[in-house]
């Protein structure tokens, strides 16, 4: 779909009903909270061998700054000093910041990648389609590059919104979540296209997209925690249902969607 159809679609895009949308997402994860749930458990074992490289060196540098602070503590007549402490030297930060860095890159890489892949997989089960549910279809060879810028920009846009206090985050949090669905299915289109597309949808249609994100998060939580905490696991997913419902009224589907595969295709 061109991207000039994709913003006429969104200027003359009709009214929504709220009731509608929420009723729309009970149904929907009845059909997806399987897949949500997988989602949730590839992001933490994917992110686990990241956290790996962060703390590991985290550990060393903590262990060696305490052992040689350890010594430093005693002044110069042998006594123990309470009042010094172990003091974070600049190969500590030298180290520490790019790995940092590099986790928070690595991380919403992976969340931004497997959110995209879970949305698709939304659409073979909103529409009774038949195709493979492929959770890394963006981390594959032709997406690997845009995910990842995707992902950088994500985290800039939210770290930028947070610096310039609260409301700036509390409005962009909605297009923020349209970037996972407008780049699940437009990941043909450039990066700058993808941002201005969800910030066009999440303008046009913010008031219902804040207002569900709100109920169904609320939700999630409540019902989690009423499955013993560990059922927010399971809902989770239901939160991100409105935006790609929002989407599918607003924007629709091209219908000559070439990754999802007939039923000749699948491999069973």
């Amino acid at each position: 779909m061109h991207i000039s159809e994709i913003q006429n679609r969104i200027e003359h895009a009709k009214s929504l009903d709220f009731g509608t949308i929420f009723n729309d997402a009970l149904e929907l994860f009845k059909k997806v909270w399987v897949q949500g749930l997988v989602i949730i458990l590839l992001n933490m074992v994917m992110a686990i061998p990241v956290v790996m490289i962060v703390y590991i060196p985290l550990f060393f540098l903590g262990f060696m700054t305490g052992f040689s602070g350890a010594y430093d503590a005693y002044d110069s007549y042998g006594y123990y000093d309470s009042y010094s402490g172990p003091s974070f030297g600049p190969l500590f930060f030298l180290i520490m910041v790019p790995l940092y860095l590099f986790a928070m890159a690595a991380l919403s890489t992976i969340a931004f990648g497997l959110q995209a892949g879970f949305y698709r997989i939304c659409k073979l089960k909103d529409l009774g389609e038949i195709g493979r549910e492929d959770y890394f279809y963006f981390f594959k060879k032709p997406y690997l590059g845009k995910t990842i810028k995707l992902g950088l920009a994500y985290i800039g846009i939210s770290l930028l919104a947070t610096m310039l206090c609260v409301l700036p985050i509390i409005y962009a949090f909605v297009p923020l979540f349209y970037m996972y669905v407008v780049y699940a299915f437009n990941p043909e289109k450039s990066v700058t296209e993808i941002i201005n597309l969800s910030f066009a949808i999440g303008n046009k249609k913010w008031l219902i997209s804040f207002g569900l994100i709100l109920v169904t998060a609320f939700l999630a939580i409540i019902v989690g925690f009423l499955m013993c905490i560990i059922g927010t696991y399971v809902t989770r997913s239901f939160l991100t249902l409105p935006t790609y419902l929002i989407y599918k009224e607003v924007v629709g589907f091209d219908s000559n969607d070439e990754s999802l595969q007939t039923v000749n295709d699948v491999n069973f």
